[in-house]
């Protein structure tokens, strides 16, 4: 049965929570302010994550080399002008927006928030970028604004990090969230990425179990998709990865939220490629609303819904 506060979704959306935190609609302006990770840099012999483009998961890269302060004015206009916003949240997205010195941490997200309508920061990282120090930070922004913190999981299961090359393991990723929650009081929410090869049920279904033991806020799902100079590219071309079908992707999606409790909410039903050129396959990853009207299409076909099968 859906509820009647999630606007005719077989979900919870995460502006359901927007709505009651700030009063009204806050709308995301993607920033990039580090172009690097640890992946990146080689440290302990890691590699690039098999699907990360240049671009560091960048939704955005008209303003890249901008200045902090011009990528958000840019943004807040358009954004503004297009929805009639008036509250915004600064989205550090790219790469891992931990790996960088404390000090310049502090000072991007205290300029960010001096912006007018600005009403906190939504942070991208991963398990294994956080420091004390960068807990007692996120800490003393949440105190004088709002903070969330969206952790790259990605998967609970080694094998498949080790497929990702994502260069931690699942242990990492429990001891990151665990102390997030015990040092701060920060929104804190989880990426998940399936179509990974040999993907089961019990997987997905066991996923979502231990998102709710660990008292995960939201969660974000993606599909793998294959992009032009990954490491991913490579294994597509030569035939050793083969992106799900959209079918398979949507009864993915189902067995997730089938079994997620109803109290926590939804980011995004699936990713999106915004550089149509660098999209090799599937090509429905290009299509935002198509994709997400397919998927829920497919949730109200089989009278699936958020936490229907605990």
């Amino acid at each position: 049965m859906i509820s009647d506060s999630w606007k005719g979704q077989p979900y919870n959306p995460i502006s359901n929570f927007y709505g009651a935190h700030f009063g009204e609609k806050v709308y995301k302006i993607p920033v990039t302010t580090v172009d690097t990770c640890p992946n990146r840099e080689g440290l302990k012999g890691m590699e690039t994550c098999i699907f990360c483009d240049a671009w560091g998961s960048a939704a955005k890269s008209e303003s890249k080399d901008f200045p902090l302060d011009t990528q958000i004015k840019k943004y807040k206009k358009t954004i503004g002008e297009k929805y009639k916003a008036k509250k915004f949240l600064v989205y550090f997205q790219a790469y891992t927006n931990s790996f960088d010195k404390i000090k310049a941490i502090r000072e991007n997200f205290y300029r960010a928030l001096d912006h007018e309508g600005v009403a906190g920061v939504v942070i991208g990282t991963r398990p294994d970028c956080i420091s004390p120090a960068l807990l007692k930070l996120w800490q003393e922004i949440h105190e004088k604004s709002f903070v969330s913190i969206e952790l790259g999981a990605q998967s609970f299961r080694d094998d498949k990090l080790e497929y990702l090359k994502r260069g931690h393991d699942n242990a990492q990723t429990i001891k990151a969230i665990k102390r997030i929650q015990e040092h701060t009081d920060v929104d804190l929410s989880l990426h998940f990425m399936f179509g990974l090869p040999n993907e089961t049920r019990e997987e997905i279904i066991e996923a979502a179990q231990t998102t709710a033991e660990l008292g995960i806020k939201s969660v974000k799902l993606h599909n793998l998709h294959v992009l032009k100079d990954t490491p991913l590219e490579i294994e597509y071309f030569a035939e050793r990865f083969t992106p799900c079908t959209f079918e398979d992707y949507c009864e993915k999606v189902g067995d997730f939220l089938s079994h997620l409790p109803k109290d926590i909410y939804i980011h995004r039903l699936s990713a999106l490629a915004s550089r149509w050129e660098e999209l090799i396959a599937p090509d429905w990853t290009r299509h935002k609303m198509a994709s997400h009207q397919g998927i829920v299409s497919y949730l109200n076909r089989h009278e699936i819904t958020q936490g229907c099968r605990l």
